[in-house]
């Protein structure tokens, strides 16, 4: 009898293609294994290509509003990831929108570039789009009712911080922050690894309108993440 697919995958070996330091000293890294990919800090996956559908959602649920605007909108997205985030905004956009990226690590921008790996490299080179290699929260400081929509897709919600530092993003202090940075009728869509009440009951404090809509994984299956959805009235 012949191997499963299954068991014919398990037998491949993982690849560690490349490795970095955060910003909190952890050590992240970024594998292959049978044509996927990984990024894991400290030895725990953050985010894989097997399962993108619901940061897909997110960017679908963050420029639903803004998908024909004229003249182009302006969207933030803070987190490169694997890229799919912003392919799925870049899709939901009319041609003379503006992205720009805030990603904390050059060794992400760096992997998703790499042609061999086929990930973020051909939605950066999108016309479209602006890198920022810093820190998110730099950008929002920085910025005055400029953007449509502001899209955080850089930790596992709230909760489940990549960095000790995030954490002020999430706060009263940080979303007032966000608010300032967000146009009338703007949108800010968070992408969680889990449902959170006591973080929707901040964002309602702190002015927002929220939806909560509950996204697969995978598109037909797969565990259930949490996407919040911000609205300035």
């Amino acid at each position: 009898m012949g191997l499963t697919p299954w068991a014919l995958s398990a037998l491949k070996k993982t690849t560690l293609l490349g490795q970095a330091t955060t910003i909190d000293g952890k050590l992240m890294t970024l594998h292959e294994h049978d044509g996927v990919f990984m990024i894991r800090i400290a030895g725990v996956e953050l985010m894989s290509s097997r399962q993108h559908a619901s940061e897909e959602r997110l960017a679908e649920l963050a420029c639903d509003h803004i998908r024909t605007k004229s003249p182009g909108a302006r969207v933030l997205i803070g987190g490169l990831g694997l890229g799919f985030t912003l392919r799925a905004a870049l899709k939901n956009l009319a041609a003379d929108a503006a992205v720009t990226v805030a990603e904390m690590m050059p060794a992400v921008v760096g992997w998703n570039r790499e042609p061999e790996y086929k990930l973020g490299k051909d939605a950066l080179a999108d016309p479209r789009v602006k890198v920022i290699v810093g820190d998110v929260a730099d950008v929002l400081r920085n910025s005055r009712r400029e953007f449509d929509s502001i899209i955080l897709d850089i930790d596992n919600g709230a909760s489940g911080l990549s960095a000790a530092s995030n954490s002020r993003l999430y706060k009263a202090v940080g979303l007032a922050t966000i608010r300032s940075a967000l146009r009338p009728e703007g949108c800010l869509a968070i992408w969680s690894a889990s449902d959170d009440p006591p973080f929707v009951q901040v964002l309602r404090q702190s002015g927002f309108t929220v939806t909560v809509e509950r996204a697969r994984t995978h598109p037909g299956g797969g565990g259930w993440n949490a996407i919040f959805i911000g609205r300035v009235a």
